[in-house]
């Protein structure tokens, strides 16, 4: 096979030698458009897990490699003054030049062609049965066949420059430093036995308002001199990059995702490798990576494949997407971390420093204690410290308190709609639901959106709170659970609006309107949520206004007389409150249409009211959707300024959800993927939020606690198949407590059989872990 290797990268030159390695028949050229030894930058970062594929794949060169390498393991974080260490890490750098150097002998020693100042302009003559485009960032043949490989690239918001340090850190080292015109911060690691690199960055319009942007290059890298002057230690600060001038030394980070890797130009398939076909930004490290598992993954693929080059491409392709996606999935939390420093310097430096290791969701907190238990368990007795414990308590299991109400612990059930009500009386269904929950561990549970008249509700079988009966069924509970368990109940009220008059769910399918009896609809604009199918709502008047906000009052001194402990008011989802919020569904031409304070005087008045009928001394938080996840909607900037409108109308904590306000909303799921959004209103407004969505796991509460993300976490579908949810994952992580968390007492038994099957458990997936490791020498 004739292989050629347009770029002369770590991509290009790692395919290049495993090839002729696989095959030594094969004829391998490398084209570079610089000189031999000619390299921007300065080190590159691996972990352990990479060397270990390194080994694999290539043990000679590999070797090599890791006599160049500088192992660490700690990270430093300095901020305010404050110093925090965290152990384990598991960090090596080298750098890029010595790379490239070891590279390219391997590839000499192989028989491999190396070419120097080759510079393609394109393909076109390349004689060859498989062409790599691995020509870096601002590929020409991306850009060519850019109809094939359709590139997105999106342009962060931070400007960063790469230099290099004859101060020798000790630890991978993050440096934030507060200005007059904003947070600038350094990222800082030695790759040698001489020299670190040091890479620093800050938001766009602070490297604007700093004059940076017309200051020489001198006067740019004498500018981060000073900046970070306490932990350069009287170093100074050098530039490689020679062919640069002025400001232009400072980029911002190109993130690239190619949707197909692979154009068949005819019968000579084009392939995109490292950073043509994607980037991670370097906040994780994983730019290089992500480019020489490429090369060992098509290498691999192509051996497994003799003489069918398509399918070996398309199985590289279908499996390298995916860990590419993981990958910059992790890197694209890590740059809006990084982006919104201010946001995050609020924080505590202890907490601080939490948030920054766990930015990426790929350490999470019991990954963090396997990699340093000493720095965890301190750092859970600082945590469980500020909520007045004096012990070592994992942080979803430390109290909260709200106004003369605390919680026992961080978990909330979430209001989770159930249509098994006839008339809106809640009876037997609903003491077993919610009783279950209850007595299951978690410090609040939410009734589902109960309606405030029968015209408020979604289906026929939605609970209500608009007359006496109900509020004696709702006494019955909430009795139950006050005189059976710990916990504390909640009350969530709301109105349909135009998403009233459906069936339920598992009779006819979800939205769609009742087969006979509708009642008419209101809104804040005449709106259909299913086009064509759904019932128009009519637009509301002022004296509808007022009935609905009377009936949330009513339903507000119901609520206190059933003895909840909490209420909520729904102003999301596309029900009646969130469609005066939102812009896609108000088209309002008065006063309570147009911007975005018009569009929350209704929802605020309701609130106002229902505030003024609520006790003073029971908490009060208002659920939102923070991104409509639809162009022209909410979005999370808004949902900044909704969360501070109602923080001012007396809120005590935002209840932070997203999207259900249209059909055509197109969300980004993953893990805890509306966390970001709670933080974002948590650490600008200054109130307490309630995060939601994809939270599954006590690993996935711990880490949002600790990380300042929310103040308390609502798991929904996971207390559905398991109502003792909290008491489960207790005993999975290995705490028995006793700081947040009681067990009924009849159920012991069943605790202490649960807690030695986790224990077992645990103990075999660490020896399984360990023979793993050493498998792979790491």
């Amino acid at each position: 096979m004739r292989i050629c290797c347009i770029g002369g990268g770590p991509a290009g030159l790692y395919f290049a030698l495993l090839m002729k390695k696989q095959n030594p028949a094969h004829e391998v050229v490398v084209l570079e458009r610089n000189r031999a030894g000619d390299t921007f930058g300065w080190g590159v970062v691996f972990s352990d897990q990479t060397l270990a594929a390194l080994r694999e794949a290539d043990p000679q060169s590999a070797a090599e490699i890791l006599d160049a390498f500088n192992h660490w393991d700690d990270i430093a974080v300095h901020i305010a003054g404050e110093t925090v260490v965290s152990g384990g890490h598991g960090f090596c750098g080298i750098g890029r030049k010595q790379l490239l150097s070891i590279l390219q002998r391997r590839c000499l020693e192989l028989g491999v062609e190396l070419r120097y100042e080759q510079d393609v302009q394109d393909d076109a003559g390349i004689e060859a049965d498989l062409i790599i485009a691995a020509d870096g960032l601002n590929s020409r043949l991306r850009q060519k066949y850019a109809a094939t490989y359709q590139p997105d690239i999106d342009l962060r918001n931070c400007r960063f420059v790469w230099l290099g340090t004859k101060k020798l850190f000790d630890a991978f080292t993050f440096d934030f430093q507060e200005t007059e015109w904003g947070w600038f911060q350094a990222h800082a690691y030695k790759f040698d036995g001489e020299t670190s690199t040091f890479i620093v960055e800050t938001p766009e319009a602070v490297w604007q308002a700093a004059g940076l942007e017309q200051m020489t290059k001198e006067e740019g890298i004498a500018f981060c001199e000073r900046l970070f002057a306490k932990v350069l230690d009287g170093h100074s600060l050098m530039s490689n990059a020679a062919h640069l001038r002025g400001s232009a030394q400072w980029i911002r980070f190109p993130r690239v995702v190619c949707k197909t890797w692979v154009h068949h130009n005819g019968k000579v398939p084009v392939v995109l490798m490292g950073d043509a076909a994607h980037t991670a930004h370097f906040s994780i490290g994983s730019g290089t990576k992500l480019a020489l598992e490429d090369a060992i993954d098509l290498a691999r693929d192509i051996g497994a494949r003799p003489g069918d080059l398509k399918a070996a491409l398309d199985a590289y392709q279908a499996t390298r997407s995916i860990e590419v996606l993981r990958i910059q999935n992790a890197a694209r939390n890590s740059t809006e971390w990084f982006e919104n420093v201010e946001r995050h310097a609020r924080l505590d430096p202890q907490q601080f420093a939490y948030s920054l290791l766990t930015r990426s969701q790929r350490i999470s907190h019991e990954n963090l204690r396997l990699r340093d238990p000493r720095y965890v368990g301190g750092f859970e007795r600082w945590l469980a410290k500020q909520s007045g414990l004096d012990a070592q308590v994992p942080p979803m299991f430390t109290p909260f308190q709200l106004r003369g109400l605390t919680l026992k612990n961080r978990v909330v059930v979430s209001p989770m709609a159930q249509y098994s009500c006839v008339d809106g009386l809640p009876a037997d269904y609903h003491l077993v639901h919610l009783g279950a929950r209850a007595m299951g561990g978690a410090g609040l549970v939410f009734a589902e959106m109960s309606c405030t008249s029968p015209d408020a509700r979604i289906t026929l079988g939605c609970p209500g709170l608009w007359n006496d009966e109900q509020m004696q069924g709702w006494r019955r509970i909430v009795d139950h659970v006050h005189q059976r368990t710990s916990a504390k109940i909640a009350m969530q009220l709301g109105h349909a609006g135009p998403k009233g008059s459906t069936r339920v769910p598992w009779q006819g399918g979800e939205d769609l309107p009742l087969e006979s009896g509708n009642w008419p609809l209101l809104a804040a604009s005449s709106q259909q949520y299913l086009n064509g199918i759904s019932q128009t709502a009519k637009p509301m008047d002022r004296a509808d206004m007022d009935r609905v906000r009377d009936d949330f009052v009513a339903a507000t001194r119901r609520a206190a007389e059933a003895g909840f402990d909490w209420l909520e008011l729904h102003c999301a989802h596309g029900y009646l409150l969130s469609s005066f919020i939102s812009p896609l569904t108000n088209h309002r031409d008065d006063e309570y249409g147009g911007s975005l304070e018009n569009r929350l005087r209704y929802p605020l008045e309701v609130f106002r009211a229902m505030r003024a009928a609520w006790p003073d001394e029971r908490p009060m938080s208002v659920r939102i959707s923070a991104h409509d996840w639809v162009a022209g909607g909410i979005t999370p900037e808004d949902s900044v300024q909704i969360a501070a409108a109602f923080k001012a109308a007396g809120a005590d904590l935002i209840d932070v959800s997203s999207g259900q306000v249209s059909k055509a909303q197109k969300p980004v799921y993953g893990r805890m993927y509306q966390t970001p959004f709670s933080e974002n209103i948590r650490n600008r407004v200054g109130i307490a939020t309630i995060a939601v969505g994809a939270i599954s796991e006590a690993d996935h509460v711990n880490s949002i606690i600790a990380a300042g993300r929310a103040d308390l976490c609502a798991v929904a579908r996971p207390h559905l198949a398991n109502p003792a949810w909290t008491l489960t994952e207790a005993a999975r992580i290995g705490y028995a407590g006793p700081a947040g968390l009681d067990w009924p007492l009849p159920y012991l038994s069943g605790k202490q059989q649960l807690e030695r099957e986790f224990e077992r458990q645990r103990g075999a997936g660490l020896a399984a872990a360990e023979q793993a490791n050493k498998a792979l020498g790491v």
